[in-house]
């Protein structure tokens, strides 16, 4: 469903910059088609401009997470340049490009990919490509529906948990992206046995205590991600006291959609600052992979 809301939009987009183009081409007036092409091919940028502003705002009050100016512009550009690689060109088009590589043999622990809001499983296509060469056997999710519940999502991440535990015998890594994290939270907290089928949860960017943004959400599961709201009280009254010292949390001072930052952390986790990295660009952080491959080697 999302690979075909976002091909909907690239066309749209397309569409419209040709037919403004072609509009003002034709009455002379180049340099009003020119910047109407731009405005409508590039508006985004502006768009992530104020979010970065927004977060730079509310961060200014975590003493912690203040980040200089160029280190804010670094992660905006960096977004700027992610954003439609991902939600122009891999999800839309290339969502199973990679297939999953859930077989045994490697002795190597096998990776759960889940991806967060508005999202699928392409966006782990860097990744699952560096696992398949790894020898790594994997999963990647996509998770339906799309502006559903985040509980929705328990009973697929249940079965592919399952399906790798099984096939490797060895419990799971899991690596989880924004609003992902949550998903595997709401799963450990349902499934009584999942810290036997668990190794490690590696989480990114994840809204663990909310998010700002979310304040002004629509659908259900970016209204379940407000800050101290309703949903993630009772998951966090649903979990034992020591099930975050499995997690290993990555924040930013940047991320431009969770913030404030200490948001993304977990009282009890491995929780580790990602300087001027923003929220879908941090996925191209060496460090986050290299800490993945830890886990996934067995001890």
């Amino acid at each position: 469903m999302l690979a075909h809301l976002q091909q909907l939009m690239v066309a749209s987009v397309v569409l419209a910059a040709t037919a403004w183009g072609a509009i003002w081409s034709r009455n002379a007036h180049a340099f009003v088609a020119i910047v109407g092409v731009v405005a409508i091919v590039f508006g985004y940028a502006v768009l992530l401009a104020v979010e970065f502003g927004l977060m730079w705002a509310i961060n200014r009050a975590e003493p912690s997470a203040r980040a200089r100016p160029n280190q804010v512009f670094s992660a905006w550009w960096s977004e700027v340049l992610a954003m439609p690689r991902v939600f122009a060109w891999a999800q839309p088009f290339r969502e199973h490009v990679q297939a999953d590589n859930a077989s045994p043999g490697s002795g190597l622990h096998a990776v759960l990919l889940v991806h967060g809001f508005v999202c699928n499983r392409a966006l782990w296509n860097r990744w699952m490509q560096r696992l398949r060469g790894q020898h790594v056997p994997f999963i990647g999710l996509s998770l339906e529906p799309v502006f559903g519940s985040i509980d929705a999502y328990v009973a697929p991440i249940d079965a592919a948990v399952r399906r790798l535990a099984a096939v490797t015998g060895r419990p799971v890594v899991i690596a989880a992206h924004s609003m992902g994290g949550l998903a595997i939270r709401a799963w450990m907290a349902t499934c009584k046995d999942s810290d036997e089928l668990v190794r490690h949860v590696i989480t990114m960017g994840t809204p663990h205590h909310g998010t700002f943004l979310a304040r002004w959400a629509l659908s259900r599961n970016a209204r379940e991600m407000r800050v101290s709201g309703e949903w993630l009280r009772q998951l966090a009254a649903r979990e034992p006291d020591a099930r975050y010292g499995r997690f290993t949390c990555y924040y930013s001072h940047c991320d431009n959609i969770v913030f404030p930052a200490h948001s993304a952390t977990l009282a009890g986790a491995d929780n580790r600052h990602l300087n001027a990295a923003a929220h879908v660009a941090m996925l191209e952080r060496p460090e986050i992979f290299d800490e993945l491959l830890r886990w996934v080697r067995p001890t």
